[in-house]
Parts: C-alpha cells; structure tokens; sequence
C-alpha cells in the first residue's frame, strides 16, 4: 500500500498511484503524464481532449478536400470549427467565461498566403485553453471571534 507521505513523492514524477481509500475502496489516485512539470501537456485529460478535438476536426472537415480555397472555403472553416470548439466550451471542456476567451480560430489569407494554396494546402491556426484537474483543493480555515456588528437590510 502506498503511503500519503510515498504519493507525495511519487506524483510530481507523474506516477500515478493506486491507493486505498478507507469507506471508498481502491482508487487510482493521479491524472499525470510523464511530460514535465511546466508542460501544458501534464495532466491526462488535457491529452485526451486535445486529440478527441483533433480527430473531430479532422474528420468534420473531411468534405473540405478539393473545395476552392478562397474566402468562401475559410469562412466554413471558421464557423465549422467555431461551431464545434462552441460545443466543447458549453460542455465545460474549455476554459472561459466566453467562448472568444476559451478559443480561437484563425484561417484567412494571412494563414493561406499564396504559397500555401499553391501547394494545395488549407491552414487554419486553433487555439484552445483546456480546463485542468483541481488536483490541489486547498481550504484555509481559521478560528474568530464573531463581532456583534449588525447590518441593516433594505431601509
């Protein structure tokens, strides 16, 4: 059995441990990654999302093959995509109060330069902040004795 003391050591290296829980049972106890601390990609469910989101996207946009590559084509792009990340955030995956705050999407002519659609290719730049785990719940108690101030309601 892992010791509370035995986790602290083991999680910031991305172990994930197995840990019993007394009333609760047996549990896996992380959502950690190998990648490094300061990584955006540390916790699982920022991985999974983030590749749940690319397959999404890449077969959403799967009709878009031999479309004219021209403002039409980037404005589908754009409200296709947007339409989904849209999803995503009212679903809670994303962070932001707004969807323009919990995503982007950017495909116009200064991501498809000629060069670019000369190669036959379509960019479009995705920008997305991805809600992390609360891993750390930190409650501060403190003790006070309670003042006999009163507040008047309404008049």
């Amino acid at each position: 059995m892992v010791t509370r003391s035995e986790h602290d050591v083991l999680n910031p290296k991305g172990v994930n441990v197995i840990r019993y829980f007394a009333g609760e049972g047996i549990r896996v106890w992380g959502a950690r990654t190998l990648a490094a601390e300061a990584s955006e990609w540390r916790y699982l469910n920022v991985r999974r999302l983030s590749i749940s989101i690319e397959q999404a996207i890449a077969n959403g946009t799967r009709w878009m093959v031999f479309e004219p590559n021209d403002y039409s084509l980037w404005r589908s792009i754009r409200r296709d995509i947007g339409a989904f990340l849209t999803r995503v955030w009212r679903d809670g995956a994303l962070l932001g109060r707004t969807p323009e705050e919990a995503f982007f999407v950017k495909c116009d002519e200064e991501t498809n330069p000629v060069d670019v659609r000369d190669a036959g290719m379509v960019v479009a730049h995705i920008g997305i902040a991805v809600v992390k785990p609360a891993e750390f719940v930190v409650f501060k108690l403190s003790q006070w004795a309670g003042g006999t101030e009163t507040e008047t309601i309404g008049g």
